[in-house]
């Protein structure tokens, strides 16, 4: 099946159009100016203490997980900082191409989110990203965090019901390989990977897992805007 032939992107938002490590990071440098930590021990912090096993709703759970990291790094704790780590996703920034990537992409598909995120911060992030959605799922929606099965098929139900679009209709665009690309595969999901950290070493944020080859790569969102606007153009 060619790009363009789809006709649904579901998209995970955190990481793959949202810079949730430049967002988390920022906030540590602006609330705790002096903090000799690197933004790799932090990052990595962050990512131990979402996987512990303690995880609440996100992004409510950024409270818990200040708490977590900052006696083990030498950060200041208190309820304040926890609150204002959690309260900073309204701030948090898109990746340079999202916006306009998603512009180009929403002239040919329909745009639905899938993210972990609750509903609250779900709407900050698509105020950032200038609302291209037709539809927003949120954990909140979905009962469950990805990558639960359940979440998938929560989805396709709501996109199948909206307009009659069936699985293979849909791609899955993602970052991350725990949360999104693993399952999706297991589940016969064509999808598409983002990866953000191509130039980077470690998965920063981003919980581990064993790599699943995905039906299609980029780098950025806007590689995959390209993509799908040349396989027009060559048809």
């Amino acid at each position: 099946m060619s790009l363009q032939d789809f006709k649904v992107l579901t998209f995970d938002v955190v990481g793959t159009l949202i810079d949730f490590e430049g967002g988390m990071l920022a906030y540590l440098r602006s609330a705790v100016p002096d903090a000799r930590v690197s933004d790799d021990e932090f990052l990595g912090a962050y990512r131990q203490a979402r996987a512990d096993g303690h995880a609440g709703w996100y992004p409510d759970d950024l409270e818990r997980c200040w708490h977590a990291i900052a006696p083990a790094l030498g950060l200041p704790d208190s309820d304040a900082l926890a609150r204002g780590l959690r309260d900073s996703v309204a701030q948090w920034p898109p990746f340079p191409d999202s916006v306009e990537a998603l512009k180009r992409l929403r002239k040919r598909f329909k745009l639905v989110t899938m993210t972990n995120a609750q509903q609250w911060a779900l709407a900050h992030f698509d105020k950032t990203l200038g609302s291209p959605f037709d539809m927003l799922l949120s954990c909140d929606d979905a009962l469950c965090e990805k990558p639960d099965a359940r979440y998938f098929a929560y989805a396709r139900g709501r996109f199948e019901g909206a307009w009659g679009f069936r699985q293979a209709d849909n791609l899955h665009v993602a970052q991350s390989q725990y949360h999104d690309i693993g399952i999706a595969k297991q589940l016969g999901i064509t999808t598409c990977w983002i990866e953000r950290r191509h130039a980077q070493k470690g998965s920063g944020g981003t919980i581990e897992s064993k790599r699943t080859e995905p039906d299609y790569h980029f780098h950025t969102l806007a590689e995959l805007a390209d993509a799908v606007e040349a396989a027009v153009a060559a048809r």
